[in-house]
């Protein structure tokens, strides 16, 4: 099982690799690997053309040494029929070591041959994995464009369903208020067609049922006595016939009452 230090490098390692996710541009990663796969082909292309070079300066050589070989024939022949056979002998000797460097020549040669074709198979391979790979590359792109931009229209989308939420509450809140404004009205004008509120000021402090009931009896009996007095000073206690409504600014008190 692993121990505390492995359990704590993979937690690390997920987070890391989490953030790298969020972190990284699918386009941008498909066009750094084609590019690095283009740097590969070039290598190899670079590859095929240093082989071709040596391939080259080897047949050169061979040339050369060639010619070298057909003048020592040419110069054993001709020391030979002058009666100069230790020359022609060394010449023959000097033929024979050319024609041995030239068997290697032809080795290292087609060994060239066999590479350069080698890596010009493998660059016909390389070349036609990349451009699938571009073909493909360029898909995905367009695919992750496609489905970035449906992204931006949901969100979007979303974003506005919730503004519209928030209005709904909005226009919601502005109708409750509106709703009890208009009750409080109608409540202050019934209560002001009642008298509620001048009873409220003309009353003082509130009294309940009795004390109101006790106070109205009160002020009756209160009426009641000082119209018994008035009616006793104008001589109206047995009945008599009172004065006329006005007269009794106008008329004189009669001698002997003051």
């Amino acid at each position: 099982m692993p121990g505390l230090g492995g359990r704590f490098s993979t937690v690390v390692k997920a987070k890391v690799s989490k953030l790298l996710d969020r972190a990284e541009d699918p386009a941008e990663t498909l066009d750094y690997g084609y590019n690095k796969q283009l740097e590969l082909l070039q290598n190899v292309k670079k590859g095929i053309a240093d082989v071709v070079t040596s391939k080259k300066r080897l047949q050169m050589q061979e040339e050369q040494i060639k010619q070298q070989v057909v003048k020592l024939d040419t110069q054993a022949r001709q020391a030979l029929a002058q009666g100069r056979e230790d020359l022609a002998r060394a010449a023959l000797e000097r033929k024979t070591v050319a024609q041995t460097e030239l068997q290697s020549l032809d080795q290292q040669i087609a060994d060239l041959e066999n590479q350069q074709e080698q890596l010009t198979e493998n660059e016909k391979k390389m070349r036609a994995k990349i451009e699938a790979f571009r073909t493909k590359k360029e898909v995905i792109k367009a695919q992750y464009s496609a489905a970035e931009a449906q992204v931006k229209i949901s969100e979007a989308a979303t974003g506005v369903g919730e503004q519209m939420a928030d209005l709904g509450l909005a226009m919601q809140r502005a109708e409750d208020k509106t709703e009890q404004m208009r009750a409080r009205a109608s409540a202050v004008e019934e209560l002001e067609k009642a008298g509620t509120f001048d009873d409220i000021t003309s009353l003082g402090p509130p009294q309940d049922d009795i004390d109101k009931q006790l106070a109205e009896l009160s002020a009756g009996s209160q009426v009641d006595d000082e119209l018994a007095k008035m009616k006793a000073e104008l001589g109206q206690g047995g009945g008599g016939d009172a004065p006329a409504l006005g007269e009794g600014s106008s008329q004189q008190p009669a001698e002997g009452q003051s």
